[in-house]
């Protein structure tokens, strides 16, 4: 006899996620969540002994596949012998709420329209080594959290907030109304990046691959800014753009002290 489900209960959604810094952040992180794990059978260096120590140490057994099951299962032969079946995470953090908490250390990164899933997950990883405490993005004309950001993300996705809205501009306009200083980083704009003072808290607001902001979103923020460039390229990929930007403003911060240094063997891969 099968025991049925009361009615009201909602079963949480799934996905896959793929890539040894995806799997193990979530493993570390949400271990409740992976629901099914599988590695390659023909692995057995010590990065993959690492990530069975890991997967034993929260409970989780593993089952063994071949490659070619791996890469029917993810699309890609990318998926570097780990993939697993997780369950999604709830959008639990509210961005009003988090601005309140947050008050004049905020620093948030607001992407309109990202359509590349390998610049919003590079994004994703550049906001998680600059401490900023929430990723924007609108609910529509936007890449999703798919496997392919968690890839690249690196683990990212687990630690950074990634929050999506339904209109970008009114929610500009209500993060401005909550003292938050809106700066839209544009080729076009007058005053470049090394000359303007960073207000906080502030929101870096990028835009998407080729056509940049949007008209509305361009017009509703406080301060439009250019980064400065001295070769022959015309334009820069967001996720590099963002990590110029938000290097910068963390620079400035004098209480701002890095935990990881990049080359030490964790702040680079």
């Amino acid at each position: 006899m099968v025991e049925k489900l009361p009615e009201n209960i909602e079963m949480p959604k799934q996905k896959l996620i793929y890539g040894f810094h995806a799997v193990s952040s979530r493993m570390r992180h949400h271990p409740a969540t992976v629901r099914e794990l599988y590695v390659d059978e023909e692995r057995h260096d010590p990065r993959a002994r690492d990530f069975l120590a890991l997967a034993k140490s929260v409970g989780i057994i593993p089952r063994k596949l071949s490659g070619q099951r791996l890469v029917g299962m993810t699309g890609t032969a990318r998926h570097q012998g780990v993939v697993a079946v997780v369950d999604e995470l709830e959008q639990r953090m509210d961005l009003f709420s988090l601005v309140e908490e947050t008050g004049d250390d905020l620093v948030l990164l607001v992407l309109d329209g990202i359509q590349d899933p390998h610049n919003l997950g590079a994004c994703l990883r550049v906001a998680d080594a600059m401490g900023v405490h929430a990723v924007v993005a609108p609910r529509d004309r936007a890449v999703a959290l798919s496997p392919t950001v968690m890839k690249v993300a690196s683990g990212a996705a687990e630690t950074v907030h990634y929050l999506t809205v339904t209109n970008l501009a009114r929610t500009l306009r209500e993060l401005k109304d909550m003292g938050v200083w809106v700066v839209g980083a544009d080729d076009q704009a007058k005053d470049d990046l090394f000359s303007v003072h960073l207000q906080r808290p502030l929101a870096w607001v990028l835009g998407a691959e080729g056509a940049g902001l949007r008209r509305l979103t361009k017009e509703t923020c406080d301060q439009l800014v250019k980064i400065p460039m001295w070769g022959s390229v015309e334009s820069l990929n967001v996720s590099v753009a963002a990590g110029i930007c938000l290097y910068e403003t963390r620079r400035r911060m004098p209480d701002a002290r890095p935990s990881v240094v990049a080359g030490d063997g964790s702040g680079m891969r």
